[in-house]
Order: C-alpha cells, then structure tokens, then sequence
C-alpha cells in the first residue's frame, strides 16, 4: 500500500468514527472543519507543488488530534480525564495539546514555504518570522472561538473549551509559541535533508 493510500486511509477513517455520535455535532463540525481545509488544499496543490513526508506525516497526526477532539469535545476527551486523573490536574488539558500542535505544526510548514519561495534568507530573521506567522495564526484562531461564541450561545462552551480556566485564551498563545520554538529546536536539521530529497526529486 502506497504512503498517499495509507494517508488518506487514515484521515477518512478517523474522519468517519469522529462523526459518528459525536458529542455535540457543530463542536465536531467546527473543530474539523480546519482538518478538512487542510486536505482540500493538499489534494489541490500535490502535483505542482508537493511537500516533505515530515510535514506529510505532522499535517495527519494534527488532524488526528482535531478529530478526536471535536468526537467527544476537548473537555471531554478520555486522553485528558485519564492524565487528569494522573496528574492530579484541575482540568481536561487536552486541548493544550491542540494548541501546543497549532505551534508545532505550522512551524514547520512555514519554513517549508519559506526556504522553498526563498522568502526570507539567514536562520535568525526566519526563525523570527516562523514563530510570528505561529502567534499570529495562533491569535486569529482565538478571535474565531470568541466570533463562535458570541454567534452560538449553544456550542460556545463547548469549542471553547475554557472550563471555567480565566487564563485560557493567554494559555493556549503560549502553548502554541511553544510548541513552534520546539519544532524548530528539534526538527530544523531533519527538514533540511527532506527539503534536500524532495529538491533533488525535482531534478530528477
């Protein structure tokens, strides 16, 4: 089996269990909307523009991590109850490590489309303007959850996510900016050698 079949095998089964039963039906919409986005723009731009399997793979597990939130709500995710049971933590901290991915994730699709488009040159300045795009990115997505609550009394707590935390909004930024300095931190060397590949690919 082909890695694009396995991919895709395993987006559109997790895809499938998220929605059956889930929680509440417009939380699950709303937390994998961005999954789908992400697989229409991928299909779209394969061919003329395909991307490292590191950022392949990473896209997937987010995916994966919005899915199984949006079947059971992040508040309620088993992951989290369990941990919070272990840890002896207040609340489900499921959903930061959503936010932790929102980080992690475009991080290293900024550097691809970076490096690749050359847009900005010399490790420094884009390091800077990756974690930038990431704060931003992780900003905007926070102002979509207060549009969605202010729209929907309904699902509001539910997408939130806050559980009663008054500091979520500020946590869920910080996690995301962690999450974007750890990628870098520890992805940057085995991307070069995927962007090595993948050029070299071209070539061929």
């Amino acid at each position: 089996m082909s890695t694009k079949i396995t991919w895709l095998s395993v987006f559109f089964v997790t895809l499938i269990w998220s929605g059956i039963g889930p929680k509440d039906q417009l939380t699950w919409f709303l937390e994998v909307l961005p999954a789908i986005i992400g697989l229409v723009i991928i299909l779209a731009t394969r061919a003329r523009f395909p991307l490292t399997s590191l950022l392949y793979f990473l896209i997937l597990v987010h995916s994966l991590v919005l899915m199984v939130g949006g079947h059971y709500t992040y508040a309620e995710v088993p992951l989290g109850e369990w941990c919070k049971s272990w840890f002896g933590w207040e609340r489900n901290n499921y959903d930061k490590l959503g936010h932790f991915l929102q980080g992690f994730v475009p991080a290293i699709l900024a550097r691809e489309l970076f490096i690749r488009h050359n847009v900005v040159n010399g490790n420094g300045w884009r390091h800077l303007f990756i974690i930038s795009v990431c704060l931003g990115f992780s900003a905007f997505y926070e102002l979509i959850e207060w549009w969605v609550a202010l729209l929907s009394d309904e699902a509001a707590d539910s997408f939130l996510g806050t559980q009663g935390y008054i500091w979520d909004t500020q946590s869920d930024m910080m996690y995301a900016l962690t999450g974007a300095v750890t990628a870098l931190l520890t992805l940057s060397q085995f991307h070069n050698r995927q962007l090595s590949l993948l050029k070299r690919a071209d070539f061929e």
